[in-house]
């Protein structure tokens, strides 16, 4: 430290630390002078004391002026030093970065200007210590000072013409500062930071692309900055890096995917809309190597199709198009499961739109990898029986196409309709707002003939009676009025003529039997009119309720539809139909006579042309009245099968009578007790059982 003093004099010294500029000025050139003469004489010796003497006594000083003084000096120095001062930067340099921290904004503003001044000098032996400059200059654009800031302005300036310059600049070691940087929420850090960006993006020997994935997060975050300016700036670099990926025969397509899907669901539209975009882009350009990230990519996809804003919904649509065209393989490490689970997730959106494409999504997996979706059945049957309870009718025709496309097998088919009757049964709203849909739609995808058997099939086992009653009575109407059952309708009127006939009509008579008015109706479509007659009188005092009546009153406006016109025509021949007509007398007395039913009945067998009943009756009916079998069918036989199931039914409506405390003989509690003896009721509110032996696909609770 003594060589430094006795190398520059006293007075320079004392006016190094002088508050008038002027003078602080003028020293620092005398040092820059002394400094030229040490290095010609090649006295590095004495520089690196200058050098220490002007750290420690000065930049290092608690007095502000001796700080200023110092910076201005370590300037002179390096300018001194001119070509050799390279081997002294390690000692110039952490001073003069250390001021940029002062309290005194002077301070900071002299450290701006004397490593301006040192950067000049050096050039390229700059970019060794780049990352420390850096960092201080980052710290330095968002200074408090504008002067400082303006000073720093200018040092950046120059440090990016160095860089652009230099040969010698390391990417790999910049990166890691670079994003540690990135998510400062400071404004003026952000435009240095995507400043520095685009300058380096523009160096042709700079690979920043092949570390976009590194801040690219970093960039989709400021398109949100309340900063008009930062958010133009970051959408500029954005959609120059894009262009580059688009360009570029190489691209790790993995990493960005992953902040794309995150920032497709930023509350922000502007960088939902560009994230949206990238995906698309990505998804056309990356193709087979997103195999890996499609369930993600899927994620994001499926709730901005049903974005508020239109232009984002349009490039997600497109998006989800492009994704779906491609068939990948399992093999290639497409992940089914995965993708199920995002659809099944969002078949829970609130959105329309996004249950939609779910769906969509589902069905198209069944379609081109039925076997592996088939292994995540149980995941996912659950979700898409509640959604037939969706409020979209278009949601529940598309889900009835997927349970059509699970069901193409047996066992399938069986477990659909098993967990369909366990639904309407627990959700019996749904019975009556979906229940025609639901059981139209399944008879066109999957053969109303195999659907209503099977239904029947299930029915006929139904412990709950009252569920049973109206799950027949519901079937029954649908069978009677949709377009869409009508090869079954004329199946059933060839029951008495037609093997074909008779085995469905017997399919379904164990079932309807929960119903009388079921009964009654399957009957007369079958033109089965001896028995329809017979179940007829056969109704006692508790069948005829209120229940009754109003499927009474429905039957008898059905029968002046279409569905009915050939039974209608049949009255043209009473001498030929007598049984017909007395099966419609016979409902025409157990209808109020006030009744508009009743009034329309009674119009219609007024128009009959007139028969006396005490003609001679068909051949088929027996002198005691009971029938003969027809076609094979022993009616007796069925009929009381029919019997016994209403007395199962009027055992269990005194049952629940009992149990309100509603007052029932001794006699009837005795019979009631005596029939569940017999044949004891299971329990109804538990979910169809399952057998222990499954196979790939079969579903299981």
């Amino acid at each position: 430290m003594a060589d430094a003093s006795s190398a520059i004099p006293a007075a320079v010294l004392r006016n190094l630390s002088d508050k008038l500029y002027e003078k602080r000025k003028n020293a620092a050139l005398e040092v820059e002078g002394i400094v030229k003469q040490l290095t010609a004489a090649g006295d590095h010796d004495k520089i690196t004391g200058v050098i220490n003497l002007l750290t420690h006594e000065y930049t290092y000083s608690p007095q502000a002026n001796h700080r200023k003084g110092g910076l201005i000096g370590l300037a002179a120095a390096t300018v001194g030093l001119s070509t050799e001062a390279a081997q002294h930067l390690e000692q110039i340099l952490p001073p003069v970065i250390n001021s940029f921290s002062d309290q005194d904004s002077r301070v900071r503003y002299y450290a701006c200007e004397a490593l301006y001044n040192i950067a000049k000098v050096v050039r390229g032996e700059f970019i060794f210590h780049f990352n420390k400059i850096f960092d201080a200059l980052c710290k330095l654009s968002a200074d408090s000072d504008p002067n400082v800031q303006s000073a720093a302005h200018l040092l950046d300036r120059l440090v990016k013409d160095i860089v652009t310059e230099s040969d010698q600049f390391s990417i790999e070691e910049f990166i890691p500062l670079l994003r540690e940087r990135m998510n400062v929420l400071n404004p003026y850090v952000r435009q240095f930071l995507v400043g520095w960006i685009t300058v380096l993006d523009s160096v042709p020997d700079i690979d920043m692309l092949g570390f976009l994935p590194d801040f690219l997060d970093g960039l989709f975050n400021m398109l949100s900055d309340s900063s008009l300016e930062i958010r133009q700036q970051a959408d500029s670099a954005l959609s120059e890096f894009l262009q580059e990926i688009k360009n570029s025969p190489s691209v790790d397509y993995g990493r960005m995917a992953e902040i794309l899907v995150q920032r497709a669901a930023a509350p922000d539209e502007f960088t939902r809309w560009t994230a949206i975009t990238w995906i698309n882009e990505f998804v056309k350009l990356g193709r087979d190597q997103l195999v890996p990230y499609y369930a993600d990519i899927l994620g994001a996809i499926l709730p901005c199709i049903a974005d508020k804003e239109e232009k984002i919904r349009v490039v997600a649509r497109e998006t989800n198009e492009e994704l779906r065209a491609i068939e990948a393989d399992p093999a290639e490490g497409f992940d089914v499961g995965a993708i199920l689970s995002i659809a099944r997730r969002q078949l829970s959106s609130e959105h329309e739109a996004t249950r939609i494409e779910s769906l969509h999504w589902i069905s198209t997996l069944l379609n081109r990898h039925r076997p592996e979706v088939l292994t995540f059945l149980n995941d996912f049957f659950d979700t898409l029986l509640k959604s037939l309870s969706d409020p979209s009718d278009q949601v529940v025709l598309l889900v009835l196409e997927v349970h059509a496309a699970i069901a193409k097998d047996q066992y399938n088919f069986g477990q659909l309709l098993v967990f369909l009757v366990h639904k309407f049964r627990m959700d019996h709203s749904l019975l009556e707002r979906r229940g025609a849909l639901i059981i139209r739609r399944l008879c066109v995808l999957l053969n109303s003939e195999r659907v209503y058997r099977e239904l029947s099939k299930i029915l006929v086992e139904e412990a709950d009676l009252d569920f049973a009653s109206t799950m027949v009575q519901a079937l029954n109407l649908i069978l009677l009025t949709s377009s869409e059952l009508s090869d079954l309708r004329d199946l059933l009127k060839l029951s008495l003529v037609n093997a074909a006939g008779k085995d469905f009509f017997l399919s379904l008579y164990s079932s309807w039997s929960h119903s009388s008015m079921a009964i009654i109706s399957l009957c007369l479509l079958a033109q089965a009119y001896e028995h329809a007659s017979a179940v007829i009188q056969s109704l006692t005092e508790e069948d005829i309720n209120v229940r009754f009546l109003i499927q009474l009153d429905k039957l008898i406006h059905l029968l002046e539809t279409p569905t009915f016109v050939y039974l209608r025509l049949q009255l043209l021949e009473p001498g030929r139909h007598i049984l017909l007509l007395k099966a419609l007398y016979g409902l025409l007395m157990l209808l109020p006579q006030q009744s508009a039913a009743f009034k329309i009945l009674r119009t219609r067998l007024k128009t009959v042309p007139s028969y006396s009943f005490n003609k001679e009756q068909p051949n088929h009916i027996s002198e005691d009245g009971s029938m003969n079998e027809e076609n094979g069918i022993n009616f007796a036989s069925w009929l009381q099968r029919f019997q016994q199931t209403q007395q199962q039914h009027h055992l269990h409506s005194k049952s629940q009578a009992l149990s309100r405390n509603i007052p029932i003989s001794a006699k009837e509690v005795q019979n009631s007790e005596e029939v569940r003896g017999a044949a004891p009721v299971a329990e109804i509110n538990r979910p169809p059982s399952r057998s222990s032996r499954r196979g790939p696909g079969q579903l299981h609770l």
